[in-house]
């Protein structure tokens, strides 16, 4: 009883987590109602589950049209495939969402390597030409030419001083930009790490292209979900039908045999009664014959008899009412007194 009452319990928990995900995936497909959606939705997950068992209890029943039949196991057939493409949404949404940030976070890092390769072009550019500034003066000190170079450099100065405050700038931002990076960094190597075995799943089903079709991989893994989701509760709940039936059936069975046992140990007190009341008719014949002789004995006998032969006499009519008799003549006396109270 216990197990039937697991395996009862358990189709309705997987019918009620299914209901609840199917109508979470069916509204988001239709998010312009979805107060209707959830209505529709329990009252269809009700009405499946009461057509699977009943079309159970009464599959052989000749009452029960074709037509009928025909008609409720292909609503049940088609209502577990409502719920499994309700299933399927939710599961893909759930996906989405969590891989959604991922991708967001792809193209901020992208953005970022861009900016910072600008930013380090600038650099660059600002350097070749304090590189080419420094070539200029090095000439005029290769020539000797010593207090020119000075004056010249001193010409330079504006324009050193403006390459080297890009440069910084530059810098400045490329630090800013790295920072940025690491923490989106940071995030997608979480974000890799919760869907991680995904990935591991991928890479058993398409190899070294598993990158590359991670989404196909996790579209095989919500298939076989939803092929065993709905379809189990509803066999769970067919088989907790079939169990409270043999239970049922058992119950019977023992209730017949216990009648038949009864009827068998009333049917032996009966014969027992009916041997008891003839052997207690018996000694009651014999009671009277006892009357009618002792009568008889002190009518005729007594008065030519003395004191020894009148106790040979009562010693005979001890001998007379044996002692297997005695159970007997007890219980009638008991019947007779009851009578008498009565």
């Amino acid at each position: 009883m216990i197990f039937t009452l697991i395996t009862f319990l358990s189709a309705i928990s997987i019918s009620v987590i299914a209901a609840g995900y199917s109508i979470m995936g069916l509204a988001t497909l239709f998010a312009g109602a979805v107060v209707p959606i959830i209505a529709m939705g329990t009252a269809l997950e009700i009405g499946k589950l009461v057509s699977a068992s009943w079309l159970y209890q009464n599959w052989t029943n000749k009452d029960v049209s074709v037509a009928l039949k025909t008609y409720l196991f292909s609503a049940v057939v088609i209502l577990v495939f409502i719920t499994s493409m309700g299933i399927f949404g939710f599961l893909s949404k759930a996906h989405l969402d969590q891989v959604q940030p991922t991708s967001s976070n792809e193209l901020r890092i992208e953005l970022i390597n861009s900016k910072i390769d600008t930013q380090q072009k600038r650099i660059d550019r600002s350097q070749k030409t304090l590189n080419q500034l420094d070539k200029a003066l090095d000439v005029y000190i290769e020539k000797e030419f010593v207090t020119r170079g000075l004056k010249e450099r001193k010409k330079q100065e504006p324009e050193r001083l403006q390459l080297n405050k890009e440069i910084d700038e530059a810098s400045n931002i490329i630090s800013d930009l790295t920072i940025e990076k690491n923490t989106l960094k940071i995030e997608q190597d979480k974000i890799e790490a919760e869907v991680g075995p995904l990935k591991y799943v991928a890479e058993l089903i398409y190899g070294d292209d598993a990158k590359s079709h991670f989404d196909d991989a996790v579209r095989i893994v919500i298939i076989v979900l939803v092929f065993v989701f709905d379809p189990l509760a509803v066999l769970l709940l067919i088989a907790a039908n079939i169990s409270f039936n043999q239970r049922k059936q058992q119950k019977n069975l023992t209730k017949v045999n216990e009648r038949v046992i009864l009827e068998q140990k009333l049917k032996k007190e009966t014969v027992s009664r009916r041997n008891k009341d003839k052997k207690l008719r018996e000694l009651r014949k014999k009671e009277k014959d006892y009357k009618a002789f002792v009568q008889k004995l002190v009518a005729k006998e007594l008065s030519d008899l003395d004191a020894d032969e009148i106790k040979v006499k009562l010693d005979q009519i001890l001998d007379w009412n044996d002692n297997s008799n005695k159970k007997y003549v007890e219980v009638d006396n008991v019947r007779r007194n009851n009578r008498k109270k009565t």
